[in-house]
């Protein structure tokens, strides 16, 4: 016997293959089971991808973004803690309801954000020296108050509001 098998083993393969492709398949659906293929991966997930500009970026802008927060944090505290005192509101309430300040900038008065000076209260007793901008439809002006806490009672050694278009000055001391 001679090796016909082995021979007909060799092509089988082939013509499996072509049954397969031929059984009842149109040559759209050939040509699409042929060249259908997915498309190209990319490489590795997010970081891999995109490391090159997150790590400049998020190494640089990270420590400004929390310096910022902070610092405006630490910017409310202390404008609140001034604008709480006893000594801001009752200058900013004689500025408000005096009779010359109303005439100079008009109703209602407004208070700015961006005051400064300095307040130190120890029980009943303190010190505040305090420059408190204003504004009101006719314009804008400051309050200057220096004032002393004894005994619980606020004091006012100085309390002026200068009036920034005409210069005037108005006192509002006792």
């Amino acid at each position: 016997m001679s090796c016909p098998r082995r021979h007909k083993s060799k092509e089988m393969p082939a013509a499996i293959d072509a049954k397969v492709l031929d059984s009842g398949l149109s040559s759209a659906e050939k040509y699409a089971m042929e060249s259908t293929s997915l498309p190209p991966q990319p490489a590795g997930g997010w970081w891999h991808r995109n490391w090159k500009w997150f790590v400049p970026t998020g190494c640089c802008l990270t420590p400004l973004v929390l310096f910022g927060a902070f610092f405006a944090f630490l910017v409310l505290v202390v404008f609140g803690a001034m604008k709480q005192s006893d000594a801001y509101k009752m200058a900013v309430a004689r500025a408000k309801t005096d009779q010359r300040v109303i005439a100079a900038l008009g109703t209602p008065i407004t208070e700015g954000w961006y005051l400064s000076g300095k307040t130190n209260v120890n029980g009943g007793s303190g010190e505040a020296d305090l420059t408190i901008p204003i504004s009101g439809p006719k314009g804008k002006a400051t309050i200057y108050a220096v004032a002393t806490k004894s005994a619980g009672e606020w004091t006012y050694s100085k309390l002026v509001v200068k009036v920034e278009n005409t210069g005037e000055t108005i006192d509002l001391g006792p």
